[in-house]
């Protein structure tokens, strides 16, 4: 290094105080404190034969990464902008411990599109033209760094319940005899049954204007129908009609766009994306990369997979797209820390197979297309995977416990992170998908304003998870049948012919086969809850091995259905209660010390678990508390339950704390604290929201006769 570049002018010096703090603080990583000297800086204003350095540094991750592994160092440091990538970055060799972050206290952002510059003319009735280079193609457009609506009918609307705006003539032959040629336009309809979202690509018009179209295989049942009137059309020209609209012409190059009032197009960046990934770590096929952090990085401008949704999960109701903005498989040892996920078009973080301790930590991720962070193993690692239709005899499955092979997801986390409103495009995704998994942890995590659940766990494969301290709310916003927290555990009992799911716990032949599977208990423990159009907690489809306990449950109770060893304890249901969903006669639930507000729910119980006793059905204005007769007459049990006023300190306020002297801490029941849901971080806390509990108290729940006051 020559005298001018070991040299820093005093501008350079002052910009970079506040990354030599940070590089103080940053994990010993190779026995020495890790400096900016030692480092590789990275910065969109370099050049890919320079040193490095600060002063000169490397224009893009892929040479940094290069050369690091050529001089052994642990340190890549990005200065803030945009990365515009013309094909996914891929890290699958380094097993030396790496650190890719943020310089100080900037913003490098890893786009998979391309910022045009264009020169807009106007068009008509408010649209704006302009040419782009030859060959350009993409399925979203950003102006400012905020998603614009590909032309589409019925309009945006950011108000409507189900798709922002849908109606049941979209695809009329009316309607469709206004398009000239309507091919790569897209329907997007709810299923029948709102289970989730189908999506199809148009691929023309016959001479009755009837629309041709391919698709609709995004749910794992087989072929669904879509809904009647829960759909919408996109991508079509002649529907380019409202503010913030779009189309482009491919044929023609040429961009339209309406522009809403006072925005000043001719300074507005303009963005268009291309790739679908963005950064690939690990790979199956070589030996797992070990001890890698990212952190401090913005990932932005990525493609739409909808139409790629078709791999099925096993027996649960899902199919995914195996990829994301960041995906990660065969890697043992990753940190992503204090990363932005900012609108992709798919799933934003992919952990995919053989993974060990892969952590999300003090993450945000808004307005996915898909999925938030999805943990899903592969199902050559799961004895006797079974598909949806697929029913298998007891005398010809495996009955060994546990995975068959270790590429699955294990010891892995996503903690006090941010997942808001993903699912703006596939309605079958959540902030936290797990599925061919052991032992996830989902801790700290503020989830909310989705289509469906927070947390979705697929199957019973293979237990051993931990959702604590989350604050999960406006949940299940399109669809329907689900929950806050879902679940299922289609697992190799599940309509397993010579088996009869009243006997798996009583007849000593069956008596493994609830654990095969689900071998780990999963926790959820300590969160509140709230689902406004389904159930706070639903453990739905032979869901087993459960303890929930703690739990602060706004307004949908908590279900079982099916399923096996379920401990339910310590939980309040505020305006709501227990569900039990087809039990069989001998579950080994127990369900005891919990606050209910009205009497149970049953369906069709063949039986009412080991134990359910010790519960109090709070009952507002009851003083003197009596025997829960009501309980007693629906259960069989709950000998020493009562009925009475808990004693709320502030339910009004959000506060279900029970005064001292309740019928609750009578019956074994402990204050649950109100405090400690959602994310922690001061950045990430100035960002969340909260559920609204005044508003909720005023909510009727779904399904409930005879509501009772506080």
């Amino acid at each position: 290094m020559n005298e001018q570049q070991g040299q820093l002018d005093r501008r350079v010096f002052i910009s970079c105080a506040g990354a030599a703090a940070l590089t103080l603080a940053l994990p010993d990583l190779s026995a020495k404190a890790v400096s900016i000297r030692d480092s590789i800086i990275v910065s969109p204003d370099g050049a890919d034969d320079a040193p490095g350095s600060l002063v000169h540094p490397i224009r893009t991750l892929d040479r940094a990464l290069s050369l690091g592994r050529s001089r052994g160092r642990s340190t890549i440091l990005m200065r803030g902008g945009t990365y515009e990538l013309t094909k996914p970055l891929v890290i699958s060799t380094e097993n030396a411990p790496l650190r890719i972050a943020n310089f100080a206290q900037e913003e490098p952002i890893l786009s998979g599109g391309t910022r045009l510059q264009l020169d807009w003319r106007p068009f008509r009735n408010g649209i704006f033209q302009a040419t782009v280079p030859s060959g350009t193609a993409t399925d979203q457009l950003f102006i400012n760094n905020r998603r614009q609506v590909l032309a589409r009918y019925p309009n945006f609307d950011p108000n409507a319940r189900y798709l922002n705006g849908f109606a049941a003539d979209a695809i009329s032959p009316e309607r469709v005899a206004r398009w000239k040629n309507p091919t790569g336009g897209f329907i997007h309809a709810l299923q029948q049954s709102l289970w989730g979202s189908l999506h199809y690509r148009i691929t023309g018009k016959d001479a009755n204007n009837n629309l041709n179209y391919e698709g609709g295989w995004q749910i794992n049942q087989g072929s669904q129908p879509m809904h009647r009137e829960y759909l919408f059309v996109e991508n079509i020209f002649e529907e380019l009609d409202a503010p913030g609209e779009w189309f482009l012409d491919e044929q023609s190059s040429t961009l339209y766009y309406y522009p809403p009032a006072g925005l000043d197009l001719d300074h507005a960046t303009v963005d268009v994306v291309r790739l679908a990934n963005l950064l690939t770590i690990g790979d199956a096929s070589l030996p797992h990369l070990r001890n890698l952090t990212l952190a401090g990085l913005t990932f932005r401008h990525t493609l739409r997979t909808f139409m790629e949704t078709r791999e099925p999960l096993l027996r649960s109701d899902w199919r995914i797209y195996r990829g994301g903005a960041l995906y990660i498989e065969g890697a043992e040892g990753l940190v992503i820390e204090d990363c932005f996920f900012d609108q992709p078009g798919g799933n934003a973080v992919f952990v995919s197979g053989h993974n060990r301790r892969v952590h999300v930590r003090a993450c945000r991720i808004e307005e996915a297309g898909a999925s938030g962070v999805c943990f899903v193993g592969r199902p050559d690692a799961v004895r006797n995977a079974p598909t949806w239709s697929q029913n298998l005899s007891l005398d010809a499955i495996d009955q060994e416990q546990g995975p068959r092979s270790d590429a699955y997801v294990k010891d892995c986390s996503v903690e006090d992170s941010l997942i808001v409103a993903t699912g703006r495009v596939e309605k079958q995704s959540a902030p936290v998908e797990i599925s061919m998994s052991q032992s996830i942890t989902v801790s700290h995590c503020s989830l909310y304003g989705v289509p469906r659940a927070g947390i979705n766990i697929g199957d019973g494969s293979w237990g051993g998870h931990l959702i604590e301290h989350c604050d999960v709310f406006d949940t299940v916003l399109e669809t329907s049948d689900h929950g806050a927290f879902n679940s299922w555990g289609r697992d190799r009992w599940w309509r397993l012919e010579g088996a009869d799911p009243n006997k798996l716990m009583v007849d000593p032949r069956f008596g493994a086969l609830p654990t095969l599977d689900a071998m780990l208990p999963n926790t959820l423990i300590h969160s509140r809850w709230a689902c406004e159009h389904g159930w706070d907690i639903d453990l739905d489809d032979g869901s087993s091995n459960f303890h929930i306990v703690e739990n602060l449950c706004l307004c949908g109770g908590i279900k079982l259905r099916e399923g096996f060893l379920r401990v339910v304890e310590n939980n309040i249901m505020v305006r709501n209660t227990l569900h039990p969903h087809v039990w069989p006669a001998d579950s080994a639930d127990v369900v005891r010390h919990n606050i209910v507000f009205v009497p149970y729910r049953p369906v069709r119980p063949e039986g009412w678990g080991k134990e359910i006793d010790l519960n109090l059905l709070h009952h507002f204005g009851m003083l003197k508390p009596q025997p829960a007769v009501s309980l007693q007459q629906l259960s069989g049990q709950d000998a020493h339950s009562l009925e009475g006023d808990a004693s709320f300190l502030g339910a009004g306020r959000g506060d279900f704390t029970v005064r001292a002297g309740s019928p609750a801490i009578g019956l074994g029941f402990r204050n649950i604290s109100m405090d400690g849901f959602g994310v922690r971080s001061p950045k990430l806390r100035a960002l969340a929201r909260a559920p609204d509990i005044p508003r909720l108290l005023q909510v009727q729940p779904v399904s409930m006769e005879n509501f009772v006051p506080l």
